[in-house]
């Protein structure tokens, strides 16, 4: 009989148990246990399948004593409403758990005080053994000490921490893939429809932008502010339908898109017919809009499984050198929003002569 802990008089399954089903050293499962590096995919799967078919919870308490670790890692849901954030902490929260730890969530708005030095102390204070940051605003310098890894997802301006890891490549690349997907159909007035401004990531997304336009030689029209949310995004596109000389925009994210394009379309304006539109995201309605949304896709789960796992390599084995994610460069879904400009561009000085 498989002993399950859960009924009177049945013991509780111990470390000996998993140990025995998996076929592996007890040893073997106090190392998945305790998250360590160095195990092999296959063995951990084992180790973590034998432990949830027994029901087997290790004791956190002892765990602690043993080791100076409580297996909790901390994450900052920056506006959890929004698409990337919420994909973010549930893709975290998987695979932590598939690493043999647990994760708490502190939660904060943007307009929110100290949105993030406030839950990074919460974390810290409850004696997480590392921290995830998905996103990062511009709150000014975070005096808070972060005596604990930190992972970042982002360009993270306001937090120091000395065992920080962070993404190798450059914050602004999805904006400019973007932008230059609009150049290479033709396009030479393209607009940009930004997030707000506080977001790290909407500045990167709107560099990236300008630096494509830059590059290229074409002229940069000041971008306009969106809010990440289709409200935002449709009152911006009544604004951006009075731009005759627009064949274009790059919008910062899927939602914004959402709201441009029906603005767009109230004003007689067919995308991709008088409009390209590329966005980022690819939430899961993108490809079923009429037309099919452009997007930059970001696979927050393979984002999400790497930075993890580097996190926990970090809590175990803490090293002087660092360590860094690689996301490579963005991959582009190209759908039915963009197409070759087919009216030629008219400026307000040449609509007024």
């Amino acid at each position: 009989m498989v002993p399950t802990g859960g009924d009177r008089g049945v013991p509780r399954p111990a470390s000996t148990d998993v140990a025995r089903l998996a076929g592996v050293s007890q040893k073997t499962v106090s190392r998945v246990m305790r998250g360590e590096p160095h195990v092999r995919p296959e063995v951990r799967e084992k180790v973590l399948l034998a432990a949830q078919q027994l029901r087997y919870r290790p004791n956190a308490a002892a765990r602690s004593l043993t080791s100076g670790r409580t297996g909790r890692i901390g994450v900052v849901a920056l506006d959890a409403r929004l698409y990337g954030p919420s994909t973010l902490l549930v893709a975290a929260e998987a695979a932590a758990r598939r690493l043999g730890y647990a994760t708490i969530a502190a939660h904060t708005g943007e307009d929110d005080t100290h949105a993030l030095a406030g839950p990074i102390e919460r974390l810290l204070e409850q004696g997480v053994d590392g921290i995830i940051l998905p996103e990062d605003i511009d709150e000014g310098p975070i005096a808070v000490t972060i005596d604990v890894p930190v992972l970042t997802m982002g360009r993270f301006h306001s937090v120091s921490a000395p065992r920080r890891i962070e993404a190798a490549e450059r914050a602004d690349r999805s904006g400019y893939v973007a932008t230059r997907h609009l150049i290479d159909l033709g396009h030479t007035e393209i607009r940009h429809l930004a997030g707000p401004d506080r977001w790290w990531a909407a500045r990167d997304r709107a560099d990236g932008w300008r630096s494509a336009l830059t590059d290229a030689g074409l002229p940069v029209v000041e971008p306009i502010e969106g809010g990440w949310t289709c409200e935002g995004g449709y009152e911006a596109g009544l604004r951006l339908a009075e731009d005759a000389a627009m064949t274009a925009v790059f919008v910062a994210n899927d939602e914004m898109a959402i709201g441009l394009i029906r603005a767009l379309h109230e004003n007689g304006l067919r995308v991709p017919d008088d409009v390209s539109v590329v966005a980022m995201d690819d939430i899961p309605a993108a490809r079923f809009l009429n037309p099919a949304l452009t997007t930059i896709v970001h696979d927050l789960d393979a984002m999400a499984a790497e930075g993890v796992a580097l996190l926990v390599e970090e809590i175990a084995a803490p090293t002087a050198t660092g360590r860094r994610m690689h996301l490579g460069e963005p991959v582009l879904a190209v759908r039915e929003s963009t197409a070759p400009p087919r009216r030629a561009a008219t400026t307000h000085s040449q609509e007024s002569s």
